[in-house]
C-alpha cells in the first residue's frame, strides 16, 4: 500500500510554492515561451520538480502523472493537477514508497493502460491502478515485470514500456555494451561475433501487459539488432510498434585512423525504426549513416565508414536522424486541438548531445515528423525549441533546460517535461485550424540555421583552433567526449573534472582508473554520476602522464603533475597483482 509518510501535497498560488510538511516558499518562474509554429503558446505548469521529470502521461480527467528520476523520500511519481483551468498546477502530490532498486537513476516508463498507471525503476516494472476521484491511486504497487539479469554496471538499462492494445506490453533490454567489444570500449579491439549479448539483450520483448510476476524468460524476444531504447510507442494509426535507437559512440576515439573528430560528431545515427515481430537493425554488426543514407558495416566488423558486407541483410530505419541527438520520448498525436496535418504524426523529444566535441552540441528540441498512410511523409520539423537557452552550446551542463518527456491531455494539449530541473510546459494551439500551412511554419525552419540544430562545418564550427599536441590532444581525442571540452562533465553520467579528489588526490588511484577503467556509481559534490569509464590502458606511459597532468592543472585545479615513471609503476603493479579488470565503485 501507498504509505501517507511518503505523500506531501503543494499547494500553488499567487507565484509561491507553499510546502505544507516545512512551510518552504519557492518563487517559481513564469516565462513559459518557447520558440513554437505561430498560433501555438506555452505556459509553465510548474517550474522545477527537484527530482527531475523522464516520462509522463495524462489521464481522461486531466491529472498529470511523472515518473521521478531521482527518487527521493517524497515519493517516486508525481500526480500534477490544474483545477481553476489556467494552465499552471495548482496541486502536485508525490507518492510512491521509495524502495525501487533505482541504483542508477534510469527510472523512465510512465504509460496509463488499462486503467492502471505503468512506471519502471532501472530494473522493474510496475503498475498501480487508478482510483477514480483521486490525485494517488489507492491499490497495491504490481510488479509486472523484472529484469533478473546479473547487473555490475550495465549500459542501456531503461524501461520505457508501450502498449498494443491488445493486451501486450513490449520492453527494450538494452545492449550492456556500446559495440559487443571484449573488454568494453577499447580501441582497435574486433567485436565478439556472433554476438552473444544478442541472445537476451540488444532487442525488444513481448510480454502479457496483465500478468504479474514476469521475468524475460516469460517473454518473447520481439525484434533484434537494436542498442539502445529510450523512446517507444504504439502507433495506433497503423498498428505497429514504433521506436528510435540510440546508435552507438566513440568512432573518433576506438578507431581514430578511420574517423575524423568531424563523422564521430555526426555518426552514426539516432535511427527511427518501424518495428515489426521478427525485425532485426544489425547491431553490433552494422550502423546506418544518414549522410550516405544505407546501412555500413562498423570498424569492430572490418568496416571503414565504407564497406556495406552483412549489412545488406539488416532492415533500414524509415528515418535517420543526426548522431547523438538521444531521444528520449516519441507520441503519436491523436488529438484535434492542433491543425490536421499534426493527426497521427510523430512527436519526438531530442535530449540533446554529450560527445560531439569538438563541434557544438546539438539536438535539445521537440521534432516532429508528419505521417501520411502509416510512412513519414515529410523531414523532421522543429517543434518546439529554446530550451538550451545558448548556442553555440559547448557543454551540456550549459543546457538551461533539456528536453525529455511528452504526454498530451484529453483535450489536446501537450506536456513537455525537462530532465535538468525538473520543468513541465503546456502547449496549447490558439490560432487558426483551418489556415494553418507553411507560412505558420517559416520561423521554425529558420531555427534549424542554428548551430544545435543544423549540420556543423567541419571547419569553421570546429570549437578548437589550431593544432594539438600532448595532453590537450589526448583530452580531445579520448576524454572530452563525455568529460566535456570544459571538464564539467555530463549530469548523472559522466563526472565533472574539478572539485573532486579522483582527480587532485591520490596520483595511483587516478592513474589506475586510467589503465583499468571503472564500473559503479562515484559521487562528486552533491551529485551521483553512473556513467562507465573505459579502460585506456592502451595509451603508453607518455599519452597517460600527459593527459593526467593536464587535466590536474587545468579546469580550475591546481595539483601537481604526474611523470611518465609514475605510470610505468603503476602499470607494472597491476601486471605483477593480475588485476586488469574495471575498478568496482558504488555510491550508497
Amino acid at each position: 500500500m501507498v504509505s501517507s509518510r511518503n505523500i506531501k501535497i503543494l499547494t500553488i498560488s499567487l507565484g509561491t510554492i507553499l510546502l505544507f510538511s516545512n512551510c518552504k516558499k519557492i518563487e517559481p518562474g513564469r516565462d513559459g515561451e518557447l520558440f513554437l509554429p505561430d498560433g501555438f503558446s506555452s505556459v509553465v505548469v510548474i517550474d522545477s520538480i527537484p527530482e527531475t521529470v523522464r516520462h509522463m502521461d495524462v489521464t481522461e480527467d486531466n491529472i498529470l502523472y511523472a515518473k521521478l528520476r531521482n527518487s527521493k523520500e517524497d515519493g517516486t511519481i508525481a500526480a500534477i493537477q490544474d483545477t481553476d483551468g489556467n494552465g499552471e498546477a495548482n496541486i502536485i502530490q508525490k507518492f510512491g514508497e521509495n524502495n525501487e532498486p533505482q541504483r542508477w537513476s534510469y527510472a523512465t516508463a510512465m504509460r496509463i493502460y488499462n486503467g492502471y498507471i505503468y512506471f519502471s525503476s532501472d530494473l522493474v516494472v510496475y503498475r498501480q491502478k487508478l482510483t477514480p476521484g483521486s490525485l494517488v491511486p489507492e491499490g497495491e504497487v504490481e510488479v509486472v515485470l523484472t529484469d533478473d539479469h546479473e547487473h555490475g554496471k550495465h549500459e542501456h538499462i531503461a524501461k520505457p514500456v508501450a502498449f498494443d492494445g491488445k493486451g501486450n506490453m513490449y520492453v527494450p533490454f538494452g545492449a550492456p555494451s556500446n559495440a559487443c567489444q571484449d573488454p568494453k570500449r577499447t580501441p582497435g579491439i574486433p567485436g565478439m561475433d556472433p554476438c552473444p549479448q544478442l541472445e537476451d539483450h540488444g532487442g525488444i520483448w513481448k510480454f502479457d501487459a496483465n500478468k504479474l510476476g514476469q521475468t524475460q524468460k516469460d517473454g518473447v524476444k520481439y525484434a533484434t539488432g537494436i542498442r539502445s531504447v529510450v523512446a517507444m510507442s504504439w502507433n495506433p494509426a497503423d498498428d505497429e510498434l514504433y521506436v528510435l535507437m540510440h546508435g552507438r559512440d566513440d568512432l573518433l576515439r576506438l578507431w581514430p585512423d578511420k574517423y575524423s573528430p568531424w563523422e564521430s560528431a555526426l555518426l552514426p545515427s539516432e535511427e527511427f525504426m518501424k518495428v515489426t515481430e521478427g525485425s532485426n537493425f544489425g547491431w553490433p554488426y552494422c550502423y546506418y549513416d544518414q549522410i550516405k543514407g544505407k546501412k555500413v558495416l562498423a570498424p569492430e566488423y572490418g568496416g571503414d565508414g565504407e564497406i556495406i558486407g552483412r549489412c545488406s541483410e539488416f532492415e533500414d530505419p524509415i528515418i535517420g536522424f543526426p548522431g547523438h541527438w538521444a531521444p528520449n520520448d516519441l507520441v503519436f498525436y491523436q488529438g484535434d486541438q492542433f491543425p490536421k496535418r499534426y493527426k497521427n504524426g510523430a512527436f519526438i523529444a531530442f535530449h540533446g548531445s554529450t560527445n560531439r566535441s569538438p563541434y557544438p552540441q546539438s539536438g535539445y528540441f521537440i521534432g516532429f515528423v508528419p505521417f501520411k498512410d502509416g510512412k513519414p511523409s515529410g523531414d523532421v520539423e522543429v517543434f518546439a525549441d529554446g530550451f538550451a537557452g545558448v548556442d553555440p552550446l559547448v557543454s551540456v551542463r550549459d543546457a538551461i533546460y533539456r528536453p525529455m518527456g511528452i504526454a498530451f491531455g484529453p483535450d489536446g494539449d501537450m506536456y513537455i517535461s525537462d530532465s535538468v530541473k525538473g520543468k513541465i510546459w503546456k502547449v496549447t494551439f490558439n490560432g487558426d485550424r483551418n489556415n494553418f500551412g507553411q507560412e505558420q511554419l517559416l520561423a521554425m525552419e529558420d531555427r534549424k540555421k542554428l548551430s544545435h540544430i543544423r549540420t556543423p562545418d567541419e571547419i569553421k564550427d570546429n570549437l578548437i583552433s589550431g593544432g594539438l599536441v600532448g595532453g590537450p590532444k589526448a583530452y580531445q581525442t579520448y576524454c572530452s567526449a563525455c568529460h566535456q571540452r570544459d571538464g564539467k562533465g555530463a549530469p548523472g553520467r559522466f563526472p565533472p573534472l574539478t572539485g573532486t579528489d579522483w582527480v587532485t588526490g591520490d596520483k595511483e588511484r587516478l592513474i589506475n582508473v586510467v589503465l583499468r577503467g571503472m564500473e559503479g556509481s562515484i559521487k562528486v559534490g552533491d551529485e551521483v554520476y553512473n556513467g562507465m569509464m573505459p579502460q585506456h590502458g592502451f595509451l603508453s606511459d607518455k599519452e597517460i602522464a600527459e593527459v593526467l597532468t593536464f587535466i590536474r592543472t587545468n579546469f580550475g585545479n591546481e595539483a601537481s603533475a604526474i611523470d611518465e615513471s609514475e605510470v610505468a609503476e603503476s602499470r607494472e603493479k597491476l601486471q605483477q597483482s593480475g588485476e586488469t579488470g574495471p575498478i568496482q565503485v558504488q555510491t550508497e
